[in-house]
């Protein structure tokens, strides 16, 4: 498997659980299978970056405890929302406001330190007010549930452990072209313009929000 870390320097010992606590999935070396992902994330804030590429044994990857949110068979929105919220810093005042949501949402998190690696979609800023707006009973569950498993948010690796980070060989840095410059935020308003459609169109009575799942779940359990 070749997988790629965007970054503005060589990394060629990765650090486990180094990077910033309150990314998507915790304090982890997070990584992706997509090149031109890597390129745009390497020249985010306008300048040039590079790639560090790695090699990882598919034998020895499968000997890794992987949680792969992105197997909808096994795993739905509501368990990348709970685990977003354990991790991303929240606002006081709108933990206070959402509360009740947050209790009904926490009983979905699945606990991440079990594992060595998470396989996820990601939600940096530019998305992260996706989840937000369900919270706030003002985005669909069917909308967010779309906006998930289209795939849209690009996938990412998150090595947590110790024993992931080991397996990663470094292979080589790749410098990225300068078309890559701007490309993050091309992305941005990509999201950006599709996150405001959804808002913008009329509450739907036909469409599930968080308080109709909360609603039914209660009815459910008497």
């Amino acid at each position: 498997m070749i997988i790629y870390h965007g970054s503005k320097m060589v990394v060629e010992k990765p650090i486990a659980k180094g990077s910033n606590p309150f990314n998507d999935y915790g304090p982890a070396f997070y990584l992706t299978l997509n090149l031109d992902a890597a390129k745009a994330w390497a020249c985010k804030n306008d300048s040039i970056g590079v790639v560090n590429k790695y090699r990882v044994e598919n034998r020895e990857f499968a000997s890794l405890k992987v949680l792969d949110l992105t197997d909808k068979d096994r795993y739905g929105v509501l368990n990348w929302v709970a685990i977003l919220m354990h991790f991303r810093s929240l606002d006081t005042g709108f933990v206070r406001k959402n509360a009740l949501v947050l209790d009904y949402l926490a009983s979905y998190y699945i606990d991440v330190e079990k594992y060595d690696v998470i396989i996820g979609y990601r939600a940096d800023d530019s998305y992260f007010r996706f989840p937000i707006r369900f919270i706030s009973n003002d985005l669909a569950f069917d909308d967010l549930e779309d906006v998930y498993l289209s795939g849209d948010l690009g996938k990412q690796y998150a090595f947590l452990s110790e024993k992931a980070i080991d397996l990663l060989k470094f292979d080589s840095f790749i410098e990225c072209e300068t078309s890559f410059l701007g490309k993050y935020y091309s992305l941005v308003s990509s999201a950006t313009k599709k996150f405001d459609a959804l808002l913008n169109l009329p509450r739907d009575p036909r469409k599930t929000y968080v308080l109709d799942l909360m609603r039914k779940e209660n009815e459910e359990n008497g």
